[in-house]
């Protein structure tokens, strides 16, 4: 089947008086609802939308496909999206169809989904992010894929992940660089960055990832989501490019937990293909939706893992934050107390199994293609090649040239994990411990070109128990953190729920700006703001301009009633009503004799972006004989302090 790239596909996007046109002329026009139907939508308003009539999943395919086209080669250029499905407005258009018989699969009938680009699509190439595999097609669906399809759902497309699943930043070769919708210039977590940002930015109300070590978790926190790591075989893993099949997970990400719910519904299940799942062999199947409960913190126990915090300076701001979060658990009724679990640390760094699978899992992943089969044969081919992303090529040959599957080393470590399962499962019974509580991260998400630390990502990976990364807060700067719940082997719901309480009292989803809801098919236009003030003899006027999509001030100031030299500085300055409390930029220094016309663009960093969408930016003039500031506007939207 044909596949088009995402950024030749938005090539062929035309938004005209509102409607949303692809031009393949067989399908026809396309016309997205009015407004931004789809914009932090759930499952379930997008269900009651569909089982209205208000809305058809065509045109939720529409209205999803105008903010890829606004929001990620454009604007804040998250680059989320490797590749979208061409037939995805034809194959929500055979479940309207479905719909109009009285055939609804279920809560995901119509809802358009998106993947990480490691799940087997066998009308999709499937890439794992590498230029290595770009063009190859999948003999057959992975097998939440395949649930996924029979339940409803619509794949827009492929998010963009860290190469291979093999880091944490979001970089590849076919993909590049994924951004942090809440801050651009940040890493969005990884290896699922695409898939949360995708979410995160209402690309889809939900998308699936891996974990390997984090990849569910890490991105959740970054991007203010809810994300499970699951027990290790609640779900196959057939058909997700392998990263470590020990230690491989997928699922879901979602911004609320109800979404979550559906989509782990959805996915869960035994599989011959994946001898993981025979621990599900005799037993019950969770129902997640039917788990929630907003009472279900009260009375639980959860064990705070100190030592999961840090110590280290850089690690306070996010451990401030996840003890607040922890608070509110408590106030929920949860009983809190630290714990530390002697001789678990040792065990569980040394326990990774990642070094010694990977490349031989993905030998094993490339032999089953069928002819002509995978243009290249294993990670020794494609270092050989050149294949792969420069950001990687360290990682890579440190694993080329790793131990092997049947290794003494390897089977210690497989040892290690045992132990270290049994001893955090005995420490739960011993004392009567409900979950484990500590930071999804210990430090917040990293400047791109800068190295991302703070992980505490092994313990769930190397024990196979579940954890759940859901949103902490954020940091002064306004950036996610995410605080984790791990718990016993098959208690995935007992979290989800633990997870819906939490939510359903703190409400504590927040959108990002640089995403906001569309305005007839296009991203906003910029807010204008007109300030001008008169005060100790001088005058100030600026005419600004502020894109919430790029972060870009378009500023033109000037100053009257003052000569140029007695002029100290123009400033854009934090403050409130009372007076200022800082300076952000200066516009200008001593003496300028742009005076009469200051003129130039800012690109607003993530605190100054907040500082002026909650009205504390001002524009201040500060001169000889007025040092501590001569006159000072605020910058406002039509008058009123912009939000």
């Amino acid at each position: 089947m044909l596949t088009v790239p995402v950024r030749r596909l938005r090539r062929v996007l035309v938004i005209a008086s509102g409607a949303v046109c692809i031009s393949v002329p067989a399908e026809g026009q396309r016309v997205a609802p009015k407004g931004d139907a789809v914009y932090e939508a759930t499952i379930t308003e997008l269900q009651a939308g569909l089982t209205s009539g208000r809305l058809t999943s065509a045109q939720l395919v529409d209205a999803y496909l105008a903010r890829i086209a606004a929001y990620d080669s454009r604007g804040p250029m998250l680059n989320a999206m490797i590749r979208l499905n061409p037939r995805a407005r034809a194959e929500a258009a055979e479940r309207d169809a479905e719909r109009k018989t009285g055939r609804v699969r279920g809560p995901l009938h119509g809802i358009p989904i998106i993947l990480k680009d490691n799940y087997n699509t066998a009308d999709i190439p499937t890439t794992g992010g590498s230029v290595a595999l770009a063009g190859l097609v999948p003999p057959h669906d992975a097998f939440q894929v395949r649930k996924l399809r029979d339940a409803g759902a619509v794949i827009i497309g492929k998010a963009n992940m860290h190469e291979l699943a093999a880091g944490i930043i979001s970089i590849s070769s076919l993909g590049g660089q994924t951004c942090n919708p809440y801050d651009p210039d940040r890493y969005p977590g990884g290896s699922s960055g695409g898939t949360a940002v995708a979410v995160a930015a209402s690309f889809a109300a939900i998308a699936w990832g891996s974990d390997t070590c984090g990849s569910i978790r890490i991105p959740s926190a970054y991007q203010n989501l809810f994300g499970l790591r699951p027990t290790k075989g609640l779900s196959s893993i057939d058909g997700i490019i392998p990263l470590s099949h020990t230690q491989d997970v997928g699922g879901p990400l979602a911004r609320t937990v109800t979404d979550l719910a559906i989509g782990l519904d959805a996915t869960i299940g035994g599989d011959p293909a994946d001898t993981a799942t025979r621990l599900l062999d005799g037993k019950t199947m969770p129902s997640f939706v039917q788990s929630l409960d907003s009472a279900s913190l009260r009375g639980a126990r959860l064990g705070v893992l100190a030592s999961y915090f840090g110590t280290e300076s850089d690690d306070q701001e996010a451990a401030r934050v996840v003890r607040a979060a922890i608070d509110r658990l408590k106030s929920r009724g949860a009983e809190i107390v630290d714990v530390t679990i002697s001789g678990l640390d040792t065990l569980v760094n040394n326990a990774s199994v990642i070094n010694y699978e990977f490349k031989y899992d993905l030998i094993d992943y490339l032999s089953r293609t069928p002819p002509p089969g995978a243009p290249v044969t294993g990670l020794a081919d494609i270092l050989d090649k050149g294949l792969f992303h420069v950001e990687l090529e360290q990682t890579f040959r440190r694993r080329e040239a790793s131990g092997t599957r049947d290794g003494d080393a390897y089977h210690a470590a497989l040892r290690r994990r045992e132990q270290a399962r049994a001893m955090v499962i005995a420490f739960l019974d011993t004392n009567q411990l409900d979950a484990l509580v500590y930071p999804t991260m210990r430090r917040k998400p990293a400047i791109i070109g800068e190295p991302q630390s703070g992980t505490t990502c092994q313990l769930s990976a190397v024990t196979g128990l579940p954890a759940l990364s859901m949103p902490a807060g954020f940091t002064a700067d306004s950036l996610p953190l995410g605080v984790e719940l791990l718990g016993r082997p098959l208690a995935d719901a007992r979290l989800v729920s633990f997870a819906y309480d939490y939510e359903q009292a703190t409400h504590p989803r927040r959108a990002p700006s640089t995403t906001p809801p569309l305005v007839d098919g296009h991203a906003p236009r910029p807010d204008t703001m007109i300030v001008s003030a008169t005060a100790n003899g001088v005058s100030t006027r600026g005419r600004f301009r502020f894109d919430r999509t790029t972060r870009a001030l378009d500023y033109s100031v000037s100053v009257s009633g003052v000569r140029p030299e007695r002029i100290l500085a123009v400033t854009l300055d934090r403050g409130t009503g009372a007076g200022n409390t800082g300076v952000l930029r200066r516009l200008a220094g001593p003496g300028s004799q742009l005076v009469a016309s200051l003129q130039g663009t800012l690109k607003l960093r993530t605190s100054e972006r907040s500082e002026l969408l909650n009205g504390r930016m001002y524009l201040t003039v500060y001169t000889v004989d007025r040092p501590t500031g001569a006159v000072r506007a605020p910058l406002a939207l039509d008058g009123r302090p912009a939000r």
